[in-house]
This record gives structure tokens, sequence and C-alpha cells, in this order.
């Protein structure tokens, strides 16, 4: 058990006003703040942790350090989250001598956090800094499937130098690496390597170009509600919405969309980390940035505070929660089941692996439809592919 206060600093900012909500109608009440006069010791009783870490140097160009507190001005005078849930904003991390310093007293936070169960919102710095998630999970010894929505995918085989661009290696590593499967959302082909692309794929992980997640939004839910740890890179936003970074390009996700992730990812059964990163302050035209920031963690908190949790291996068979679909597909010997939640709506894939135990992944209707037209899922063919890998 560690002690919050040696990690951590109070927060130390006037609340911003919206003008057109009332005092006590604004977000910041519905939150706990760390402050220097009433320090938060526990975290008891708590749903989520808001969490900033004012760390840039891994960056080749500063600023993103202060994005902390420039997102919480906007964050703080927005509507209050519906509901009773009970959010913490626990302050800064104190940064360390050296960027590992940091991601190491990260790693011991999350740490604490995790063992009282709530979904923790890291607010950077860069996105170098998420490495303390994977962290966590190695000294755990479990796995994990994490998300990353970014333009850019920050991983170089060749390169074993963890640096801005590289800053995914240590998820990939083949030592000190806990992640079973990833997933990029919003890539733009013109800005990644090609044989990038090739290697992940053909390791069956799921690469979702910018196209594609714009063609179809709702297809990027169940590859969020299957995922314990989600990234959110600023620069996955188009330079239009989002000016204030140092990744951002002429084209990306529309900030409606960008806030349409975070709702999705929100409701999520398994979700413990989402971090939000690489807003820059200092080139951010009108504070735009900071204020989709805010409004996309927003979104996240008011889809988490609503969701339903629904676990179809829980045996709930005789509630009538669930309805189970059994479909033969020509030239393949296994038999496909779907699971439909008639609560919620949402599916699933109920599949076998290879030790014979039931495994279920989340899908979408469309991937029923398919099966049901005699067309084999491509997420059923990349699911199985990693049972049997695994």
């Amino acid at each position: 058990m560690i002690n919050l206060t040696d990690y951590l600093d109070p927060v130390s900012l006037e609340r911003h006003s919206a003008g057109n909500i009332p005092d006590q109608s604004q977000f910041s009440r519905t939150l706990t703040v760390n402050t220097e006069s009433n320090p938060l010791t526990t975290l008891k009783g708590f749903r989520a942790a808001i969490i900033g870490v004012p760390d840039d140097r891994t960056s080749p160009e500063p600023g993103s350090a202060a994005a902390p507190d420039a997102i919480r001005r906007i964050l703080y005078g927005m509507a209050r989250i519906p509901g009773k849930m009970k959010i913490a904003d626990t302050g800064n991390l104190k940064p360390g001598a050296g960027p590992n310093d940091t991601i190491a007293g990260l790693t011991e936070v999350l740490n604490h956090f995790s063992q009282h169960n709530i979904l923790t919102i890291i607010i950077g710095g860069t996105s170098s800094l998420f490495q303390s998630v994977n962290r966590l999970y190695h000294a755990a010894g479990s796995s994990f499937s994490l998300v990353a929505v970014d333009s850019r995918i920050d991983y170089s085989p060749e390169s074993r130098e963890n640096g801005y661009y590289n800053s995914l290696f240590p998820f990939f590593s083949s030592t000190g690496n806990s992640m079973t499967h990833f997933v990029n959302l919003g890539y733009q082909t013109y800005l990644n390597d090609p044989q990038l692309i090739t290697r992940l794929s053909r390791k069956h992980h799921d690469l979702i170009r910018l196209g594609d997640v714009r063609q179809a939004i709702h297809l990027t839910e169940p590859y969020l509600r299957d995922s314990e740890a989600v990234l959110f890179d600023i620069g996955a936003v188009r330079q239009a919405d989002a000016p204030g970074s140092l990744n951002s390009s002429p084209n990306g996700l529309y900030a409606e969309e960008a806030c349409l992730i975070a709702r999705y990812t929100g409701v999520s059964d398994r979700l413990k980390y989402f971090g939000l990163f690489e807003v820059n302050p200092l080139t951010d035209k009108s504070g735009q940035t900071a204020a989709l920031a805010s409004q996309i963690i927003w979104f996240l908190l008011e889809s988490y505070s609503q969701k339903q949790a629904e676990n179809p291996a829980g045996g709930e068979d005789g509630t009538g929660r669930f309805t189970r679909y059994h479909i033969n597909i020509d030239d393949i010997d296994t038999e496909m089941v779907f699971v439909k939640s008639n609560y919620t709506e949402r599916w699933w894939l109920e599949l076998n692996s290879s030790k014979g135990e039931r495994v279920y992944v989340a899908c979408a209707y469309e991937d029923y439809l398919k099966a049901n037209s005699n067309e084999v899922p491509g997420r059923w063919v990349s699911s199985m592919a990693r049972l049997k890998s695994g």
C-alpha cells in the first residue's frame, strides 16, 4: 500500500466557468478533488479516477506537459455527469528524475488504483507514458488487449530504442510483454510503413484504416468492448479539429467521431485504463484541442456511468437475457455460435480455445448477417487464429 501524497501533487487551478451552467450543475461538483487543503487519502467508494502526468521529455516538441491542467480548466466547467457515480481527480503525478522514473512511478500508482477496481483515466503528457499499463500487467502475470486510436502505429520492429516514435515497442517486445491482442483504430496508410502493417496483420492483430472507421464507426465498438486498455492519441483527430498536437494531419477523425469512440469505450465491461495523450497547449489555437480532449473524457465517463455489465459466460441462459444462434457454413467443419443480448442488442461469438474452454469475443450484428449468408466473417477468422496461436 502506497501513500498517495508521496506520488501526487494536488490540483491547484481555478475552475473554468461555462457561463450558462450553474455552479451546482457543473462537472466539478461530481468530483472529489485532491487539493492541498483537502488531500485525497483513499479511493474507496470511487468508480473512476483521473490522474494527470505532466511529462513530455520523450517528445521532440515540448508543451504536452501542460496538458493535464489545460484540460481540467475546461472539463471542470462542463455539465455534471448524470447519476451518482463517484469520480476522483487525484492530481498530477510528480515527475521522476527521468522519463523511465516517471513511468515507474505511474506503474506504482496504477497498481494501487487497480486494487480498488476503478476506471483510471490518464491525461498526458506523451503516449510513451502508457507503457506503465504493460508493466503493471506483466508484473501481475496477466494479459490484456490494447486499442490504440492513432493515425500512426508508433512501433518500429527494427529499432530497439524506446523513443517517441517507437512508444509501442515494449508492448511488442519478446520480454516484458503482456499484450495478447493489439487493435489500431484510424491509422492512415500514407503515414505508416506498409511492411509493418503486413507484419502485424499476419500476427492476427486488427488494424482498421481511417476510411473504414468513418464508413461504419459503429463497428469499432466490439473492439473497444473487448479491451482492458485504450490509448487515445489526439493526433488521430484531423488538424482542423485538434490543431494542438505534434502529429496533427489534415486528415483524421472528426471531433464528433472521436467523442463517439470515447462513448463506445465507456460501456466496455473490461476497460480499466484509458490514456489521452499528445495535447500541446503551446500550439493549441484558442484552446480548441484541450476543449475536445475534455469532451472526449466527458463522453467516456458519461457512458461509463450508464453501462450495463453483461457476460454471456455468466450462466444467465435461463433468464432470457441472451439468445444463441447456431449457424453452419459450407466448407467449415466448425459450427458458428453467435450470442445476442436481448437487453442491449450486443453480439458475441462463442468460440472454443485450444484447451477446450469457451471464449466469448465481442462482434457486430453484421458478422451474424455474413455468417447467415454463408460468408465467413473476418472477425471469426482472426479470433480463431489468435486462439490457435495462443
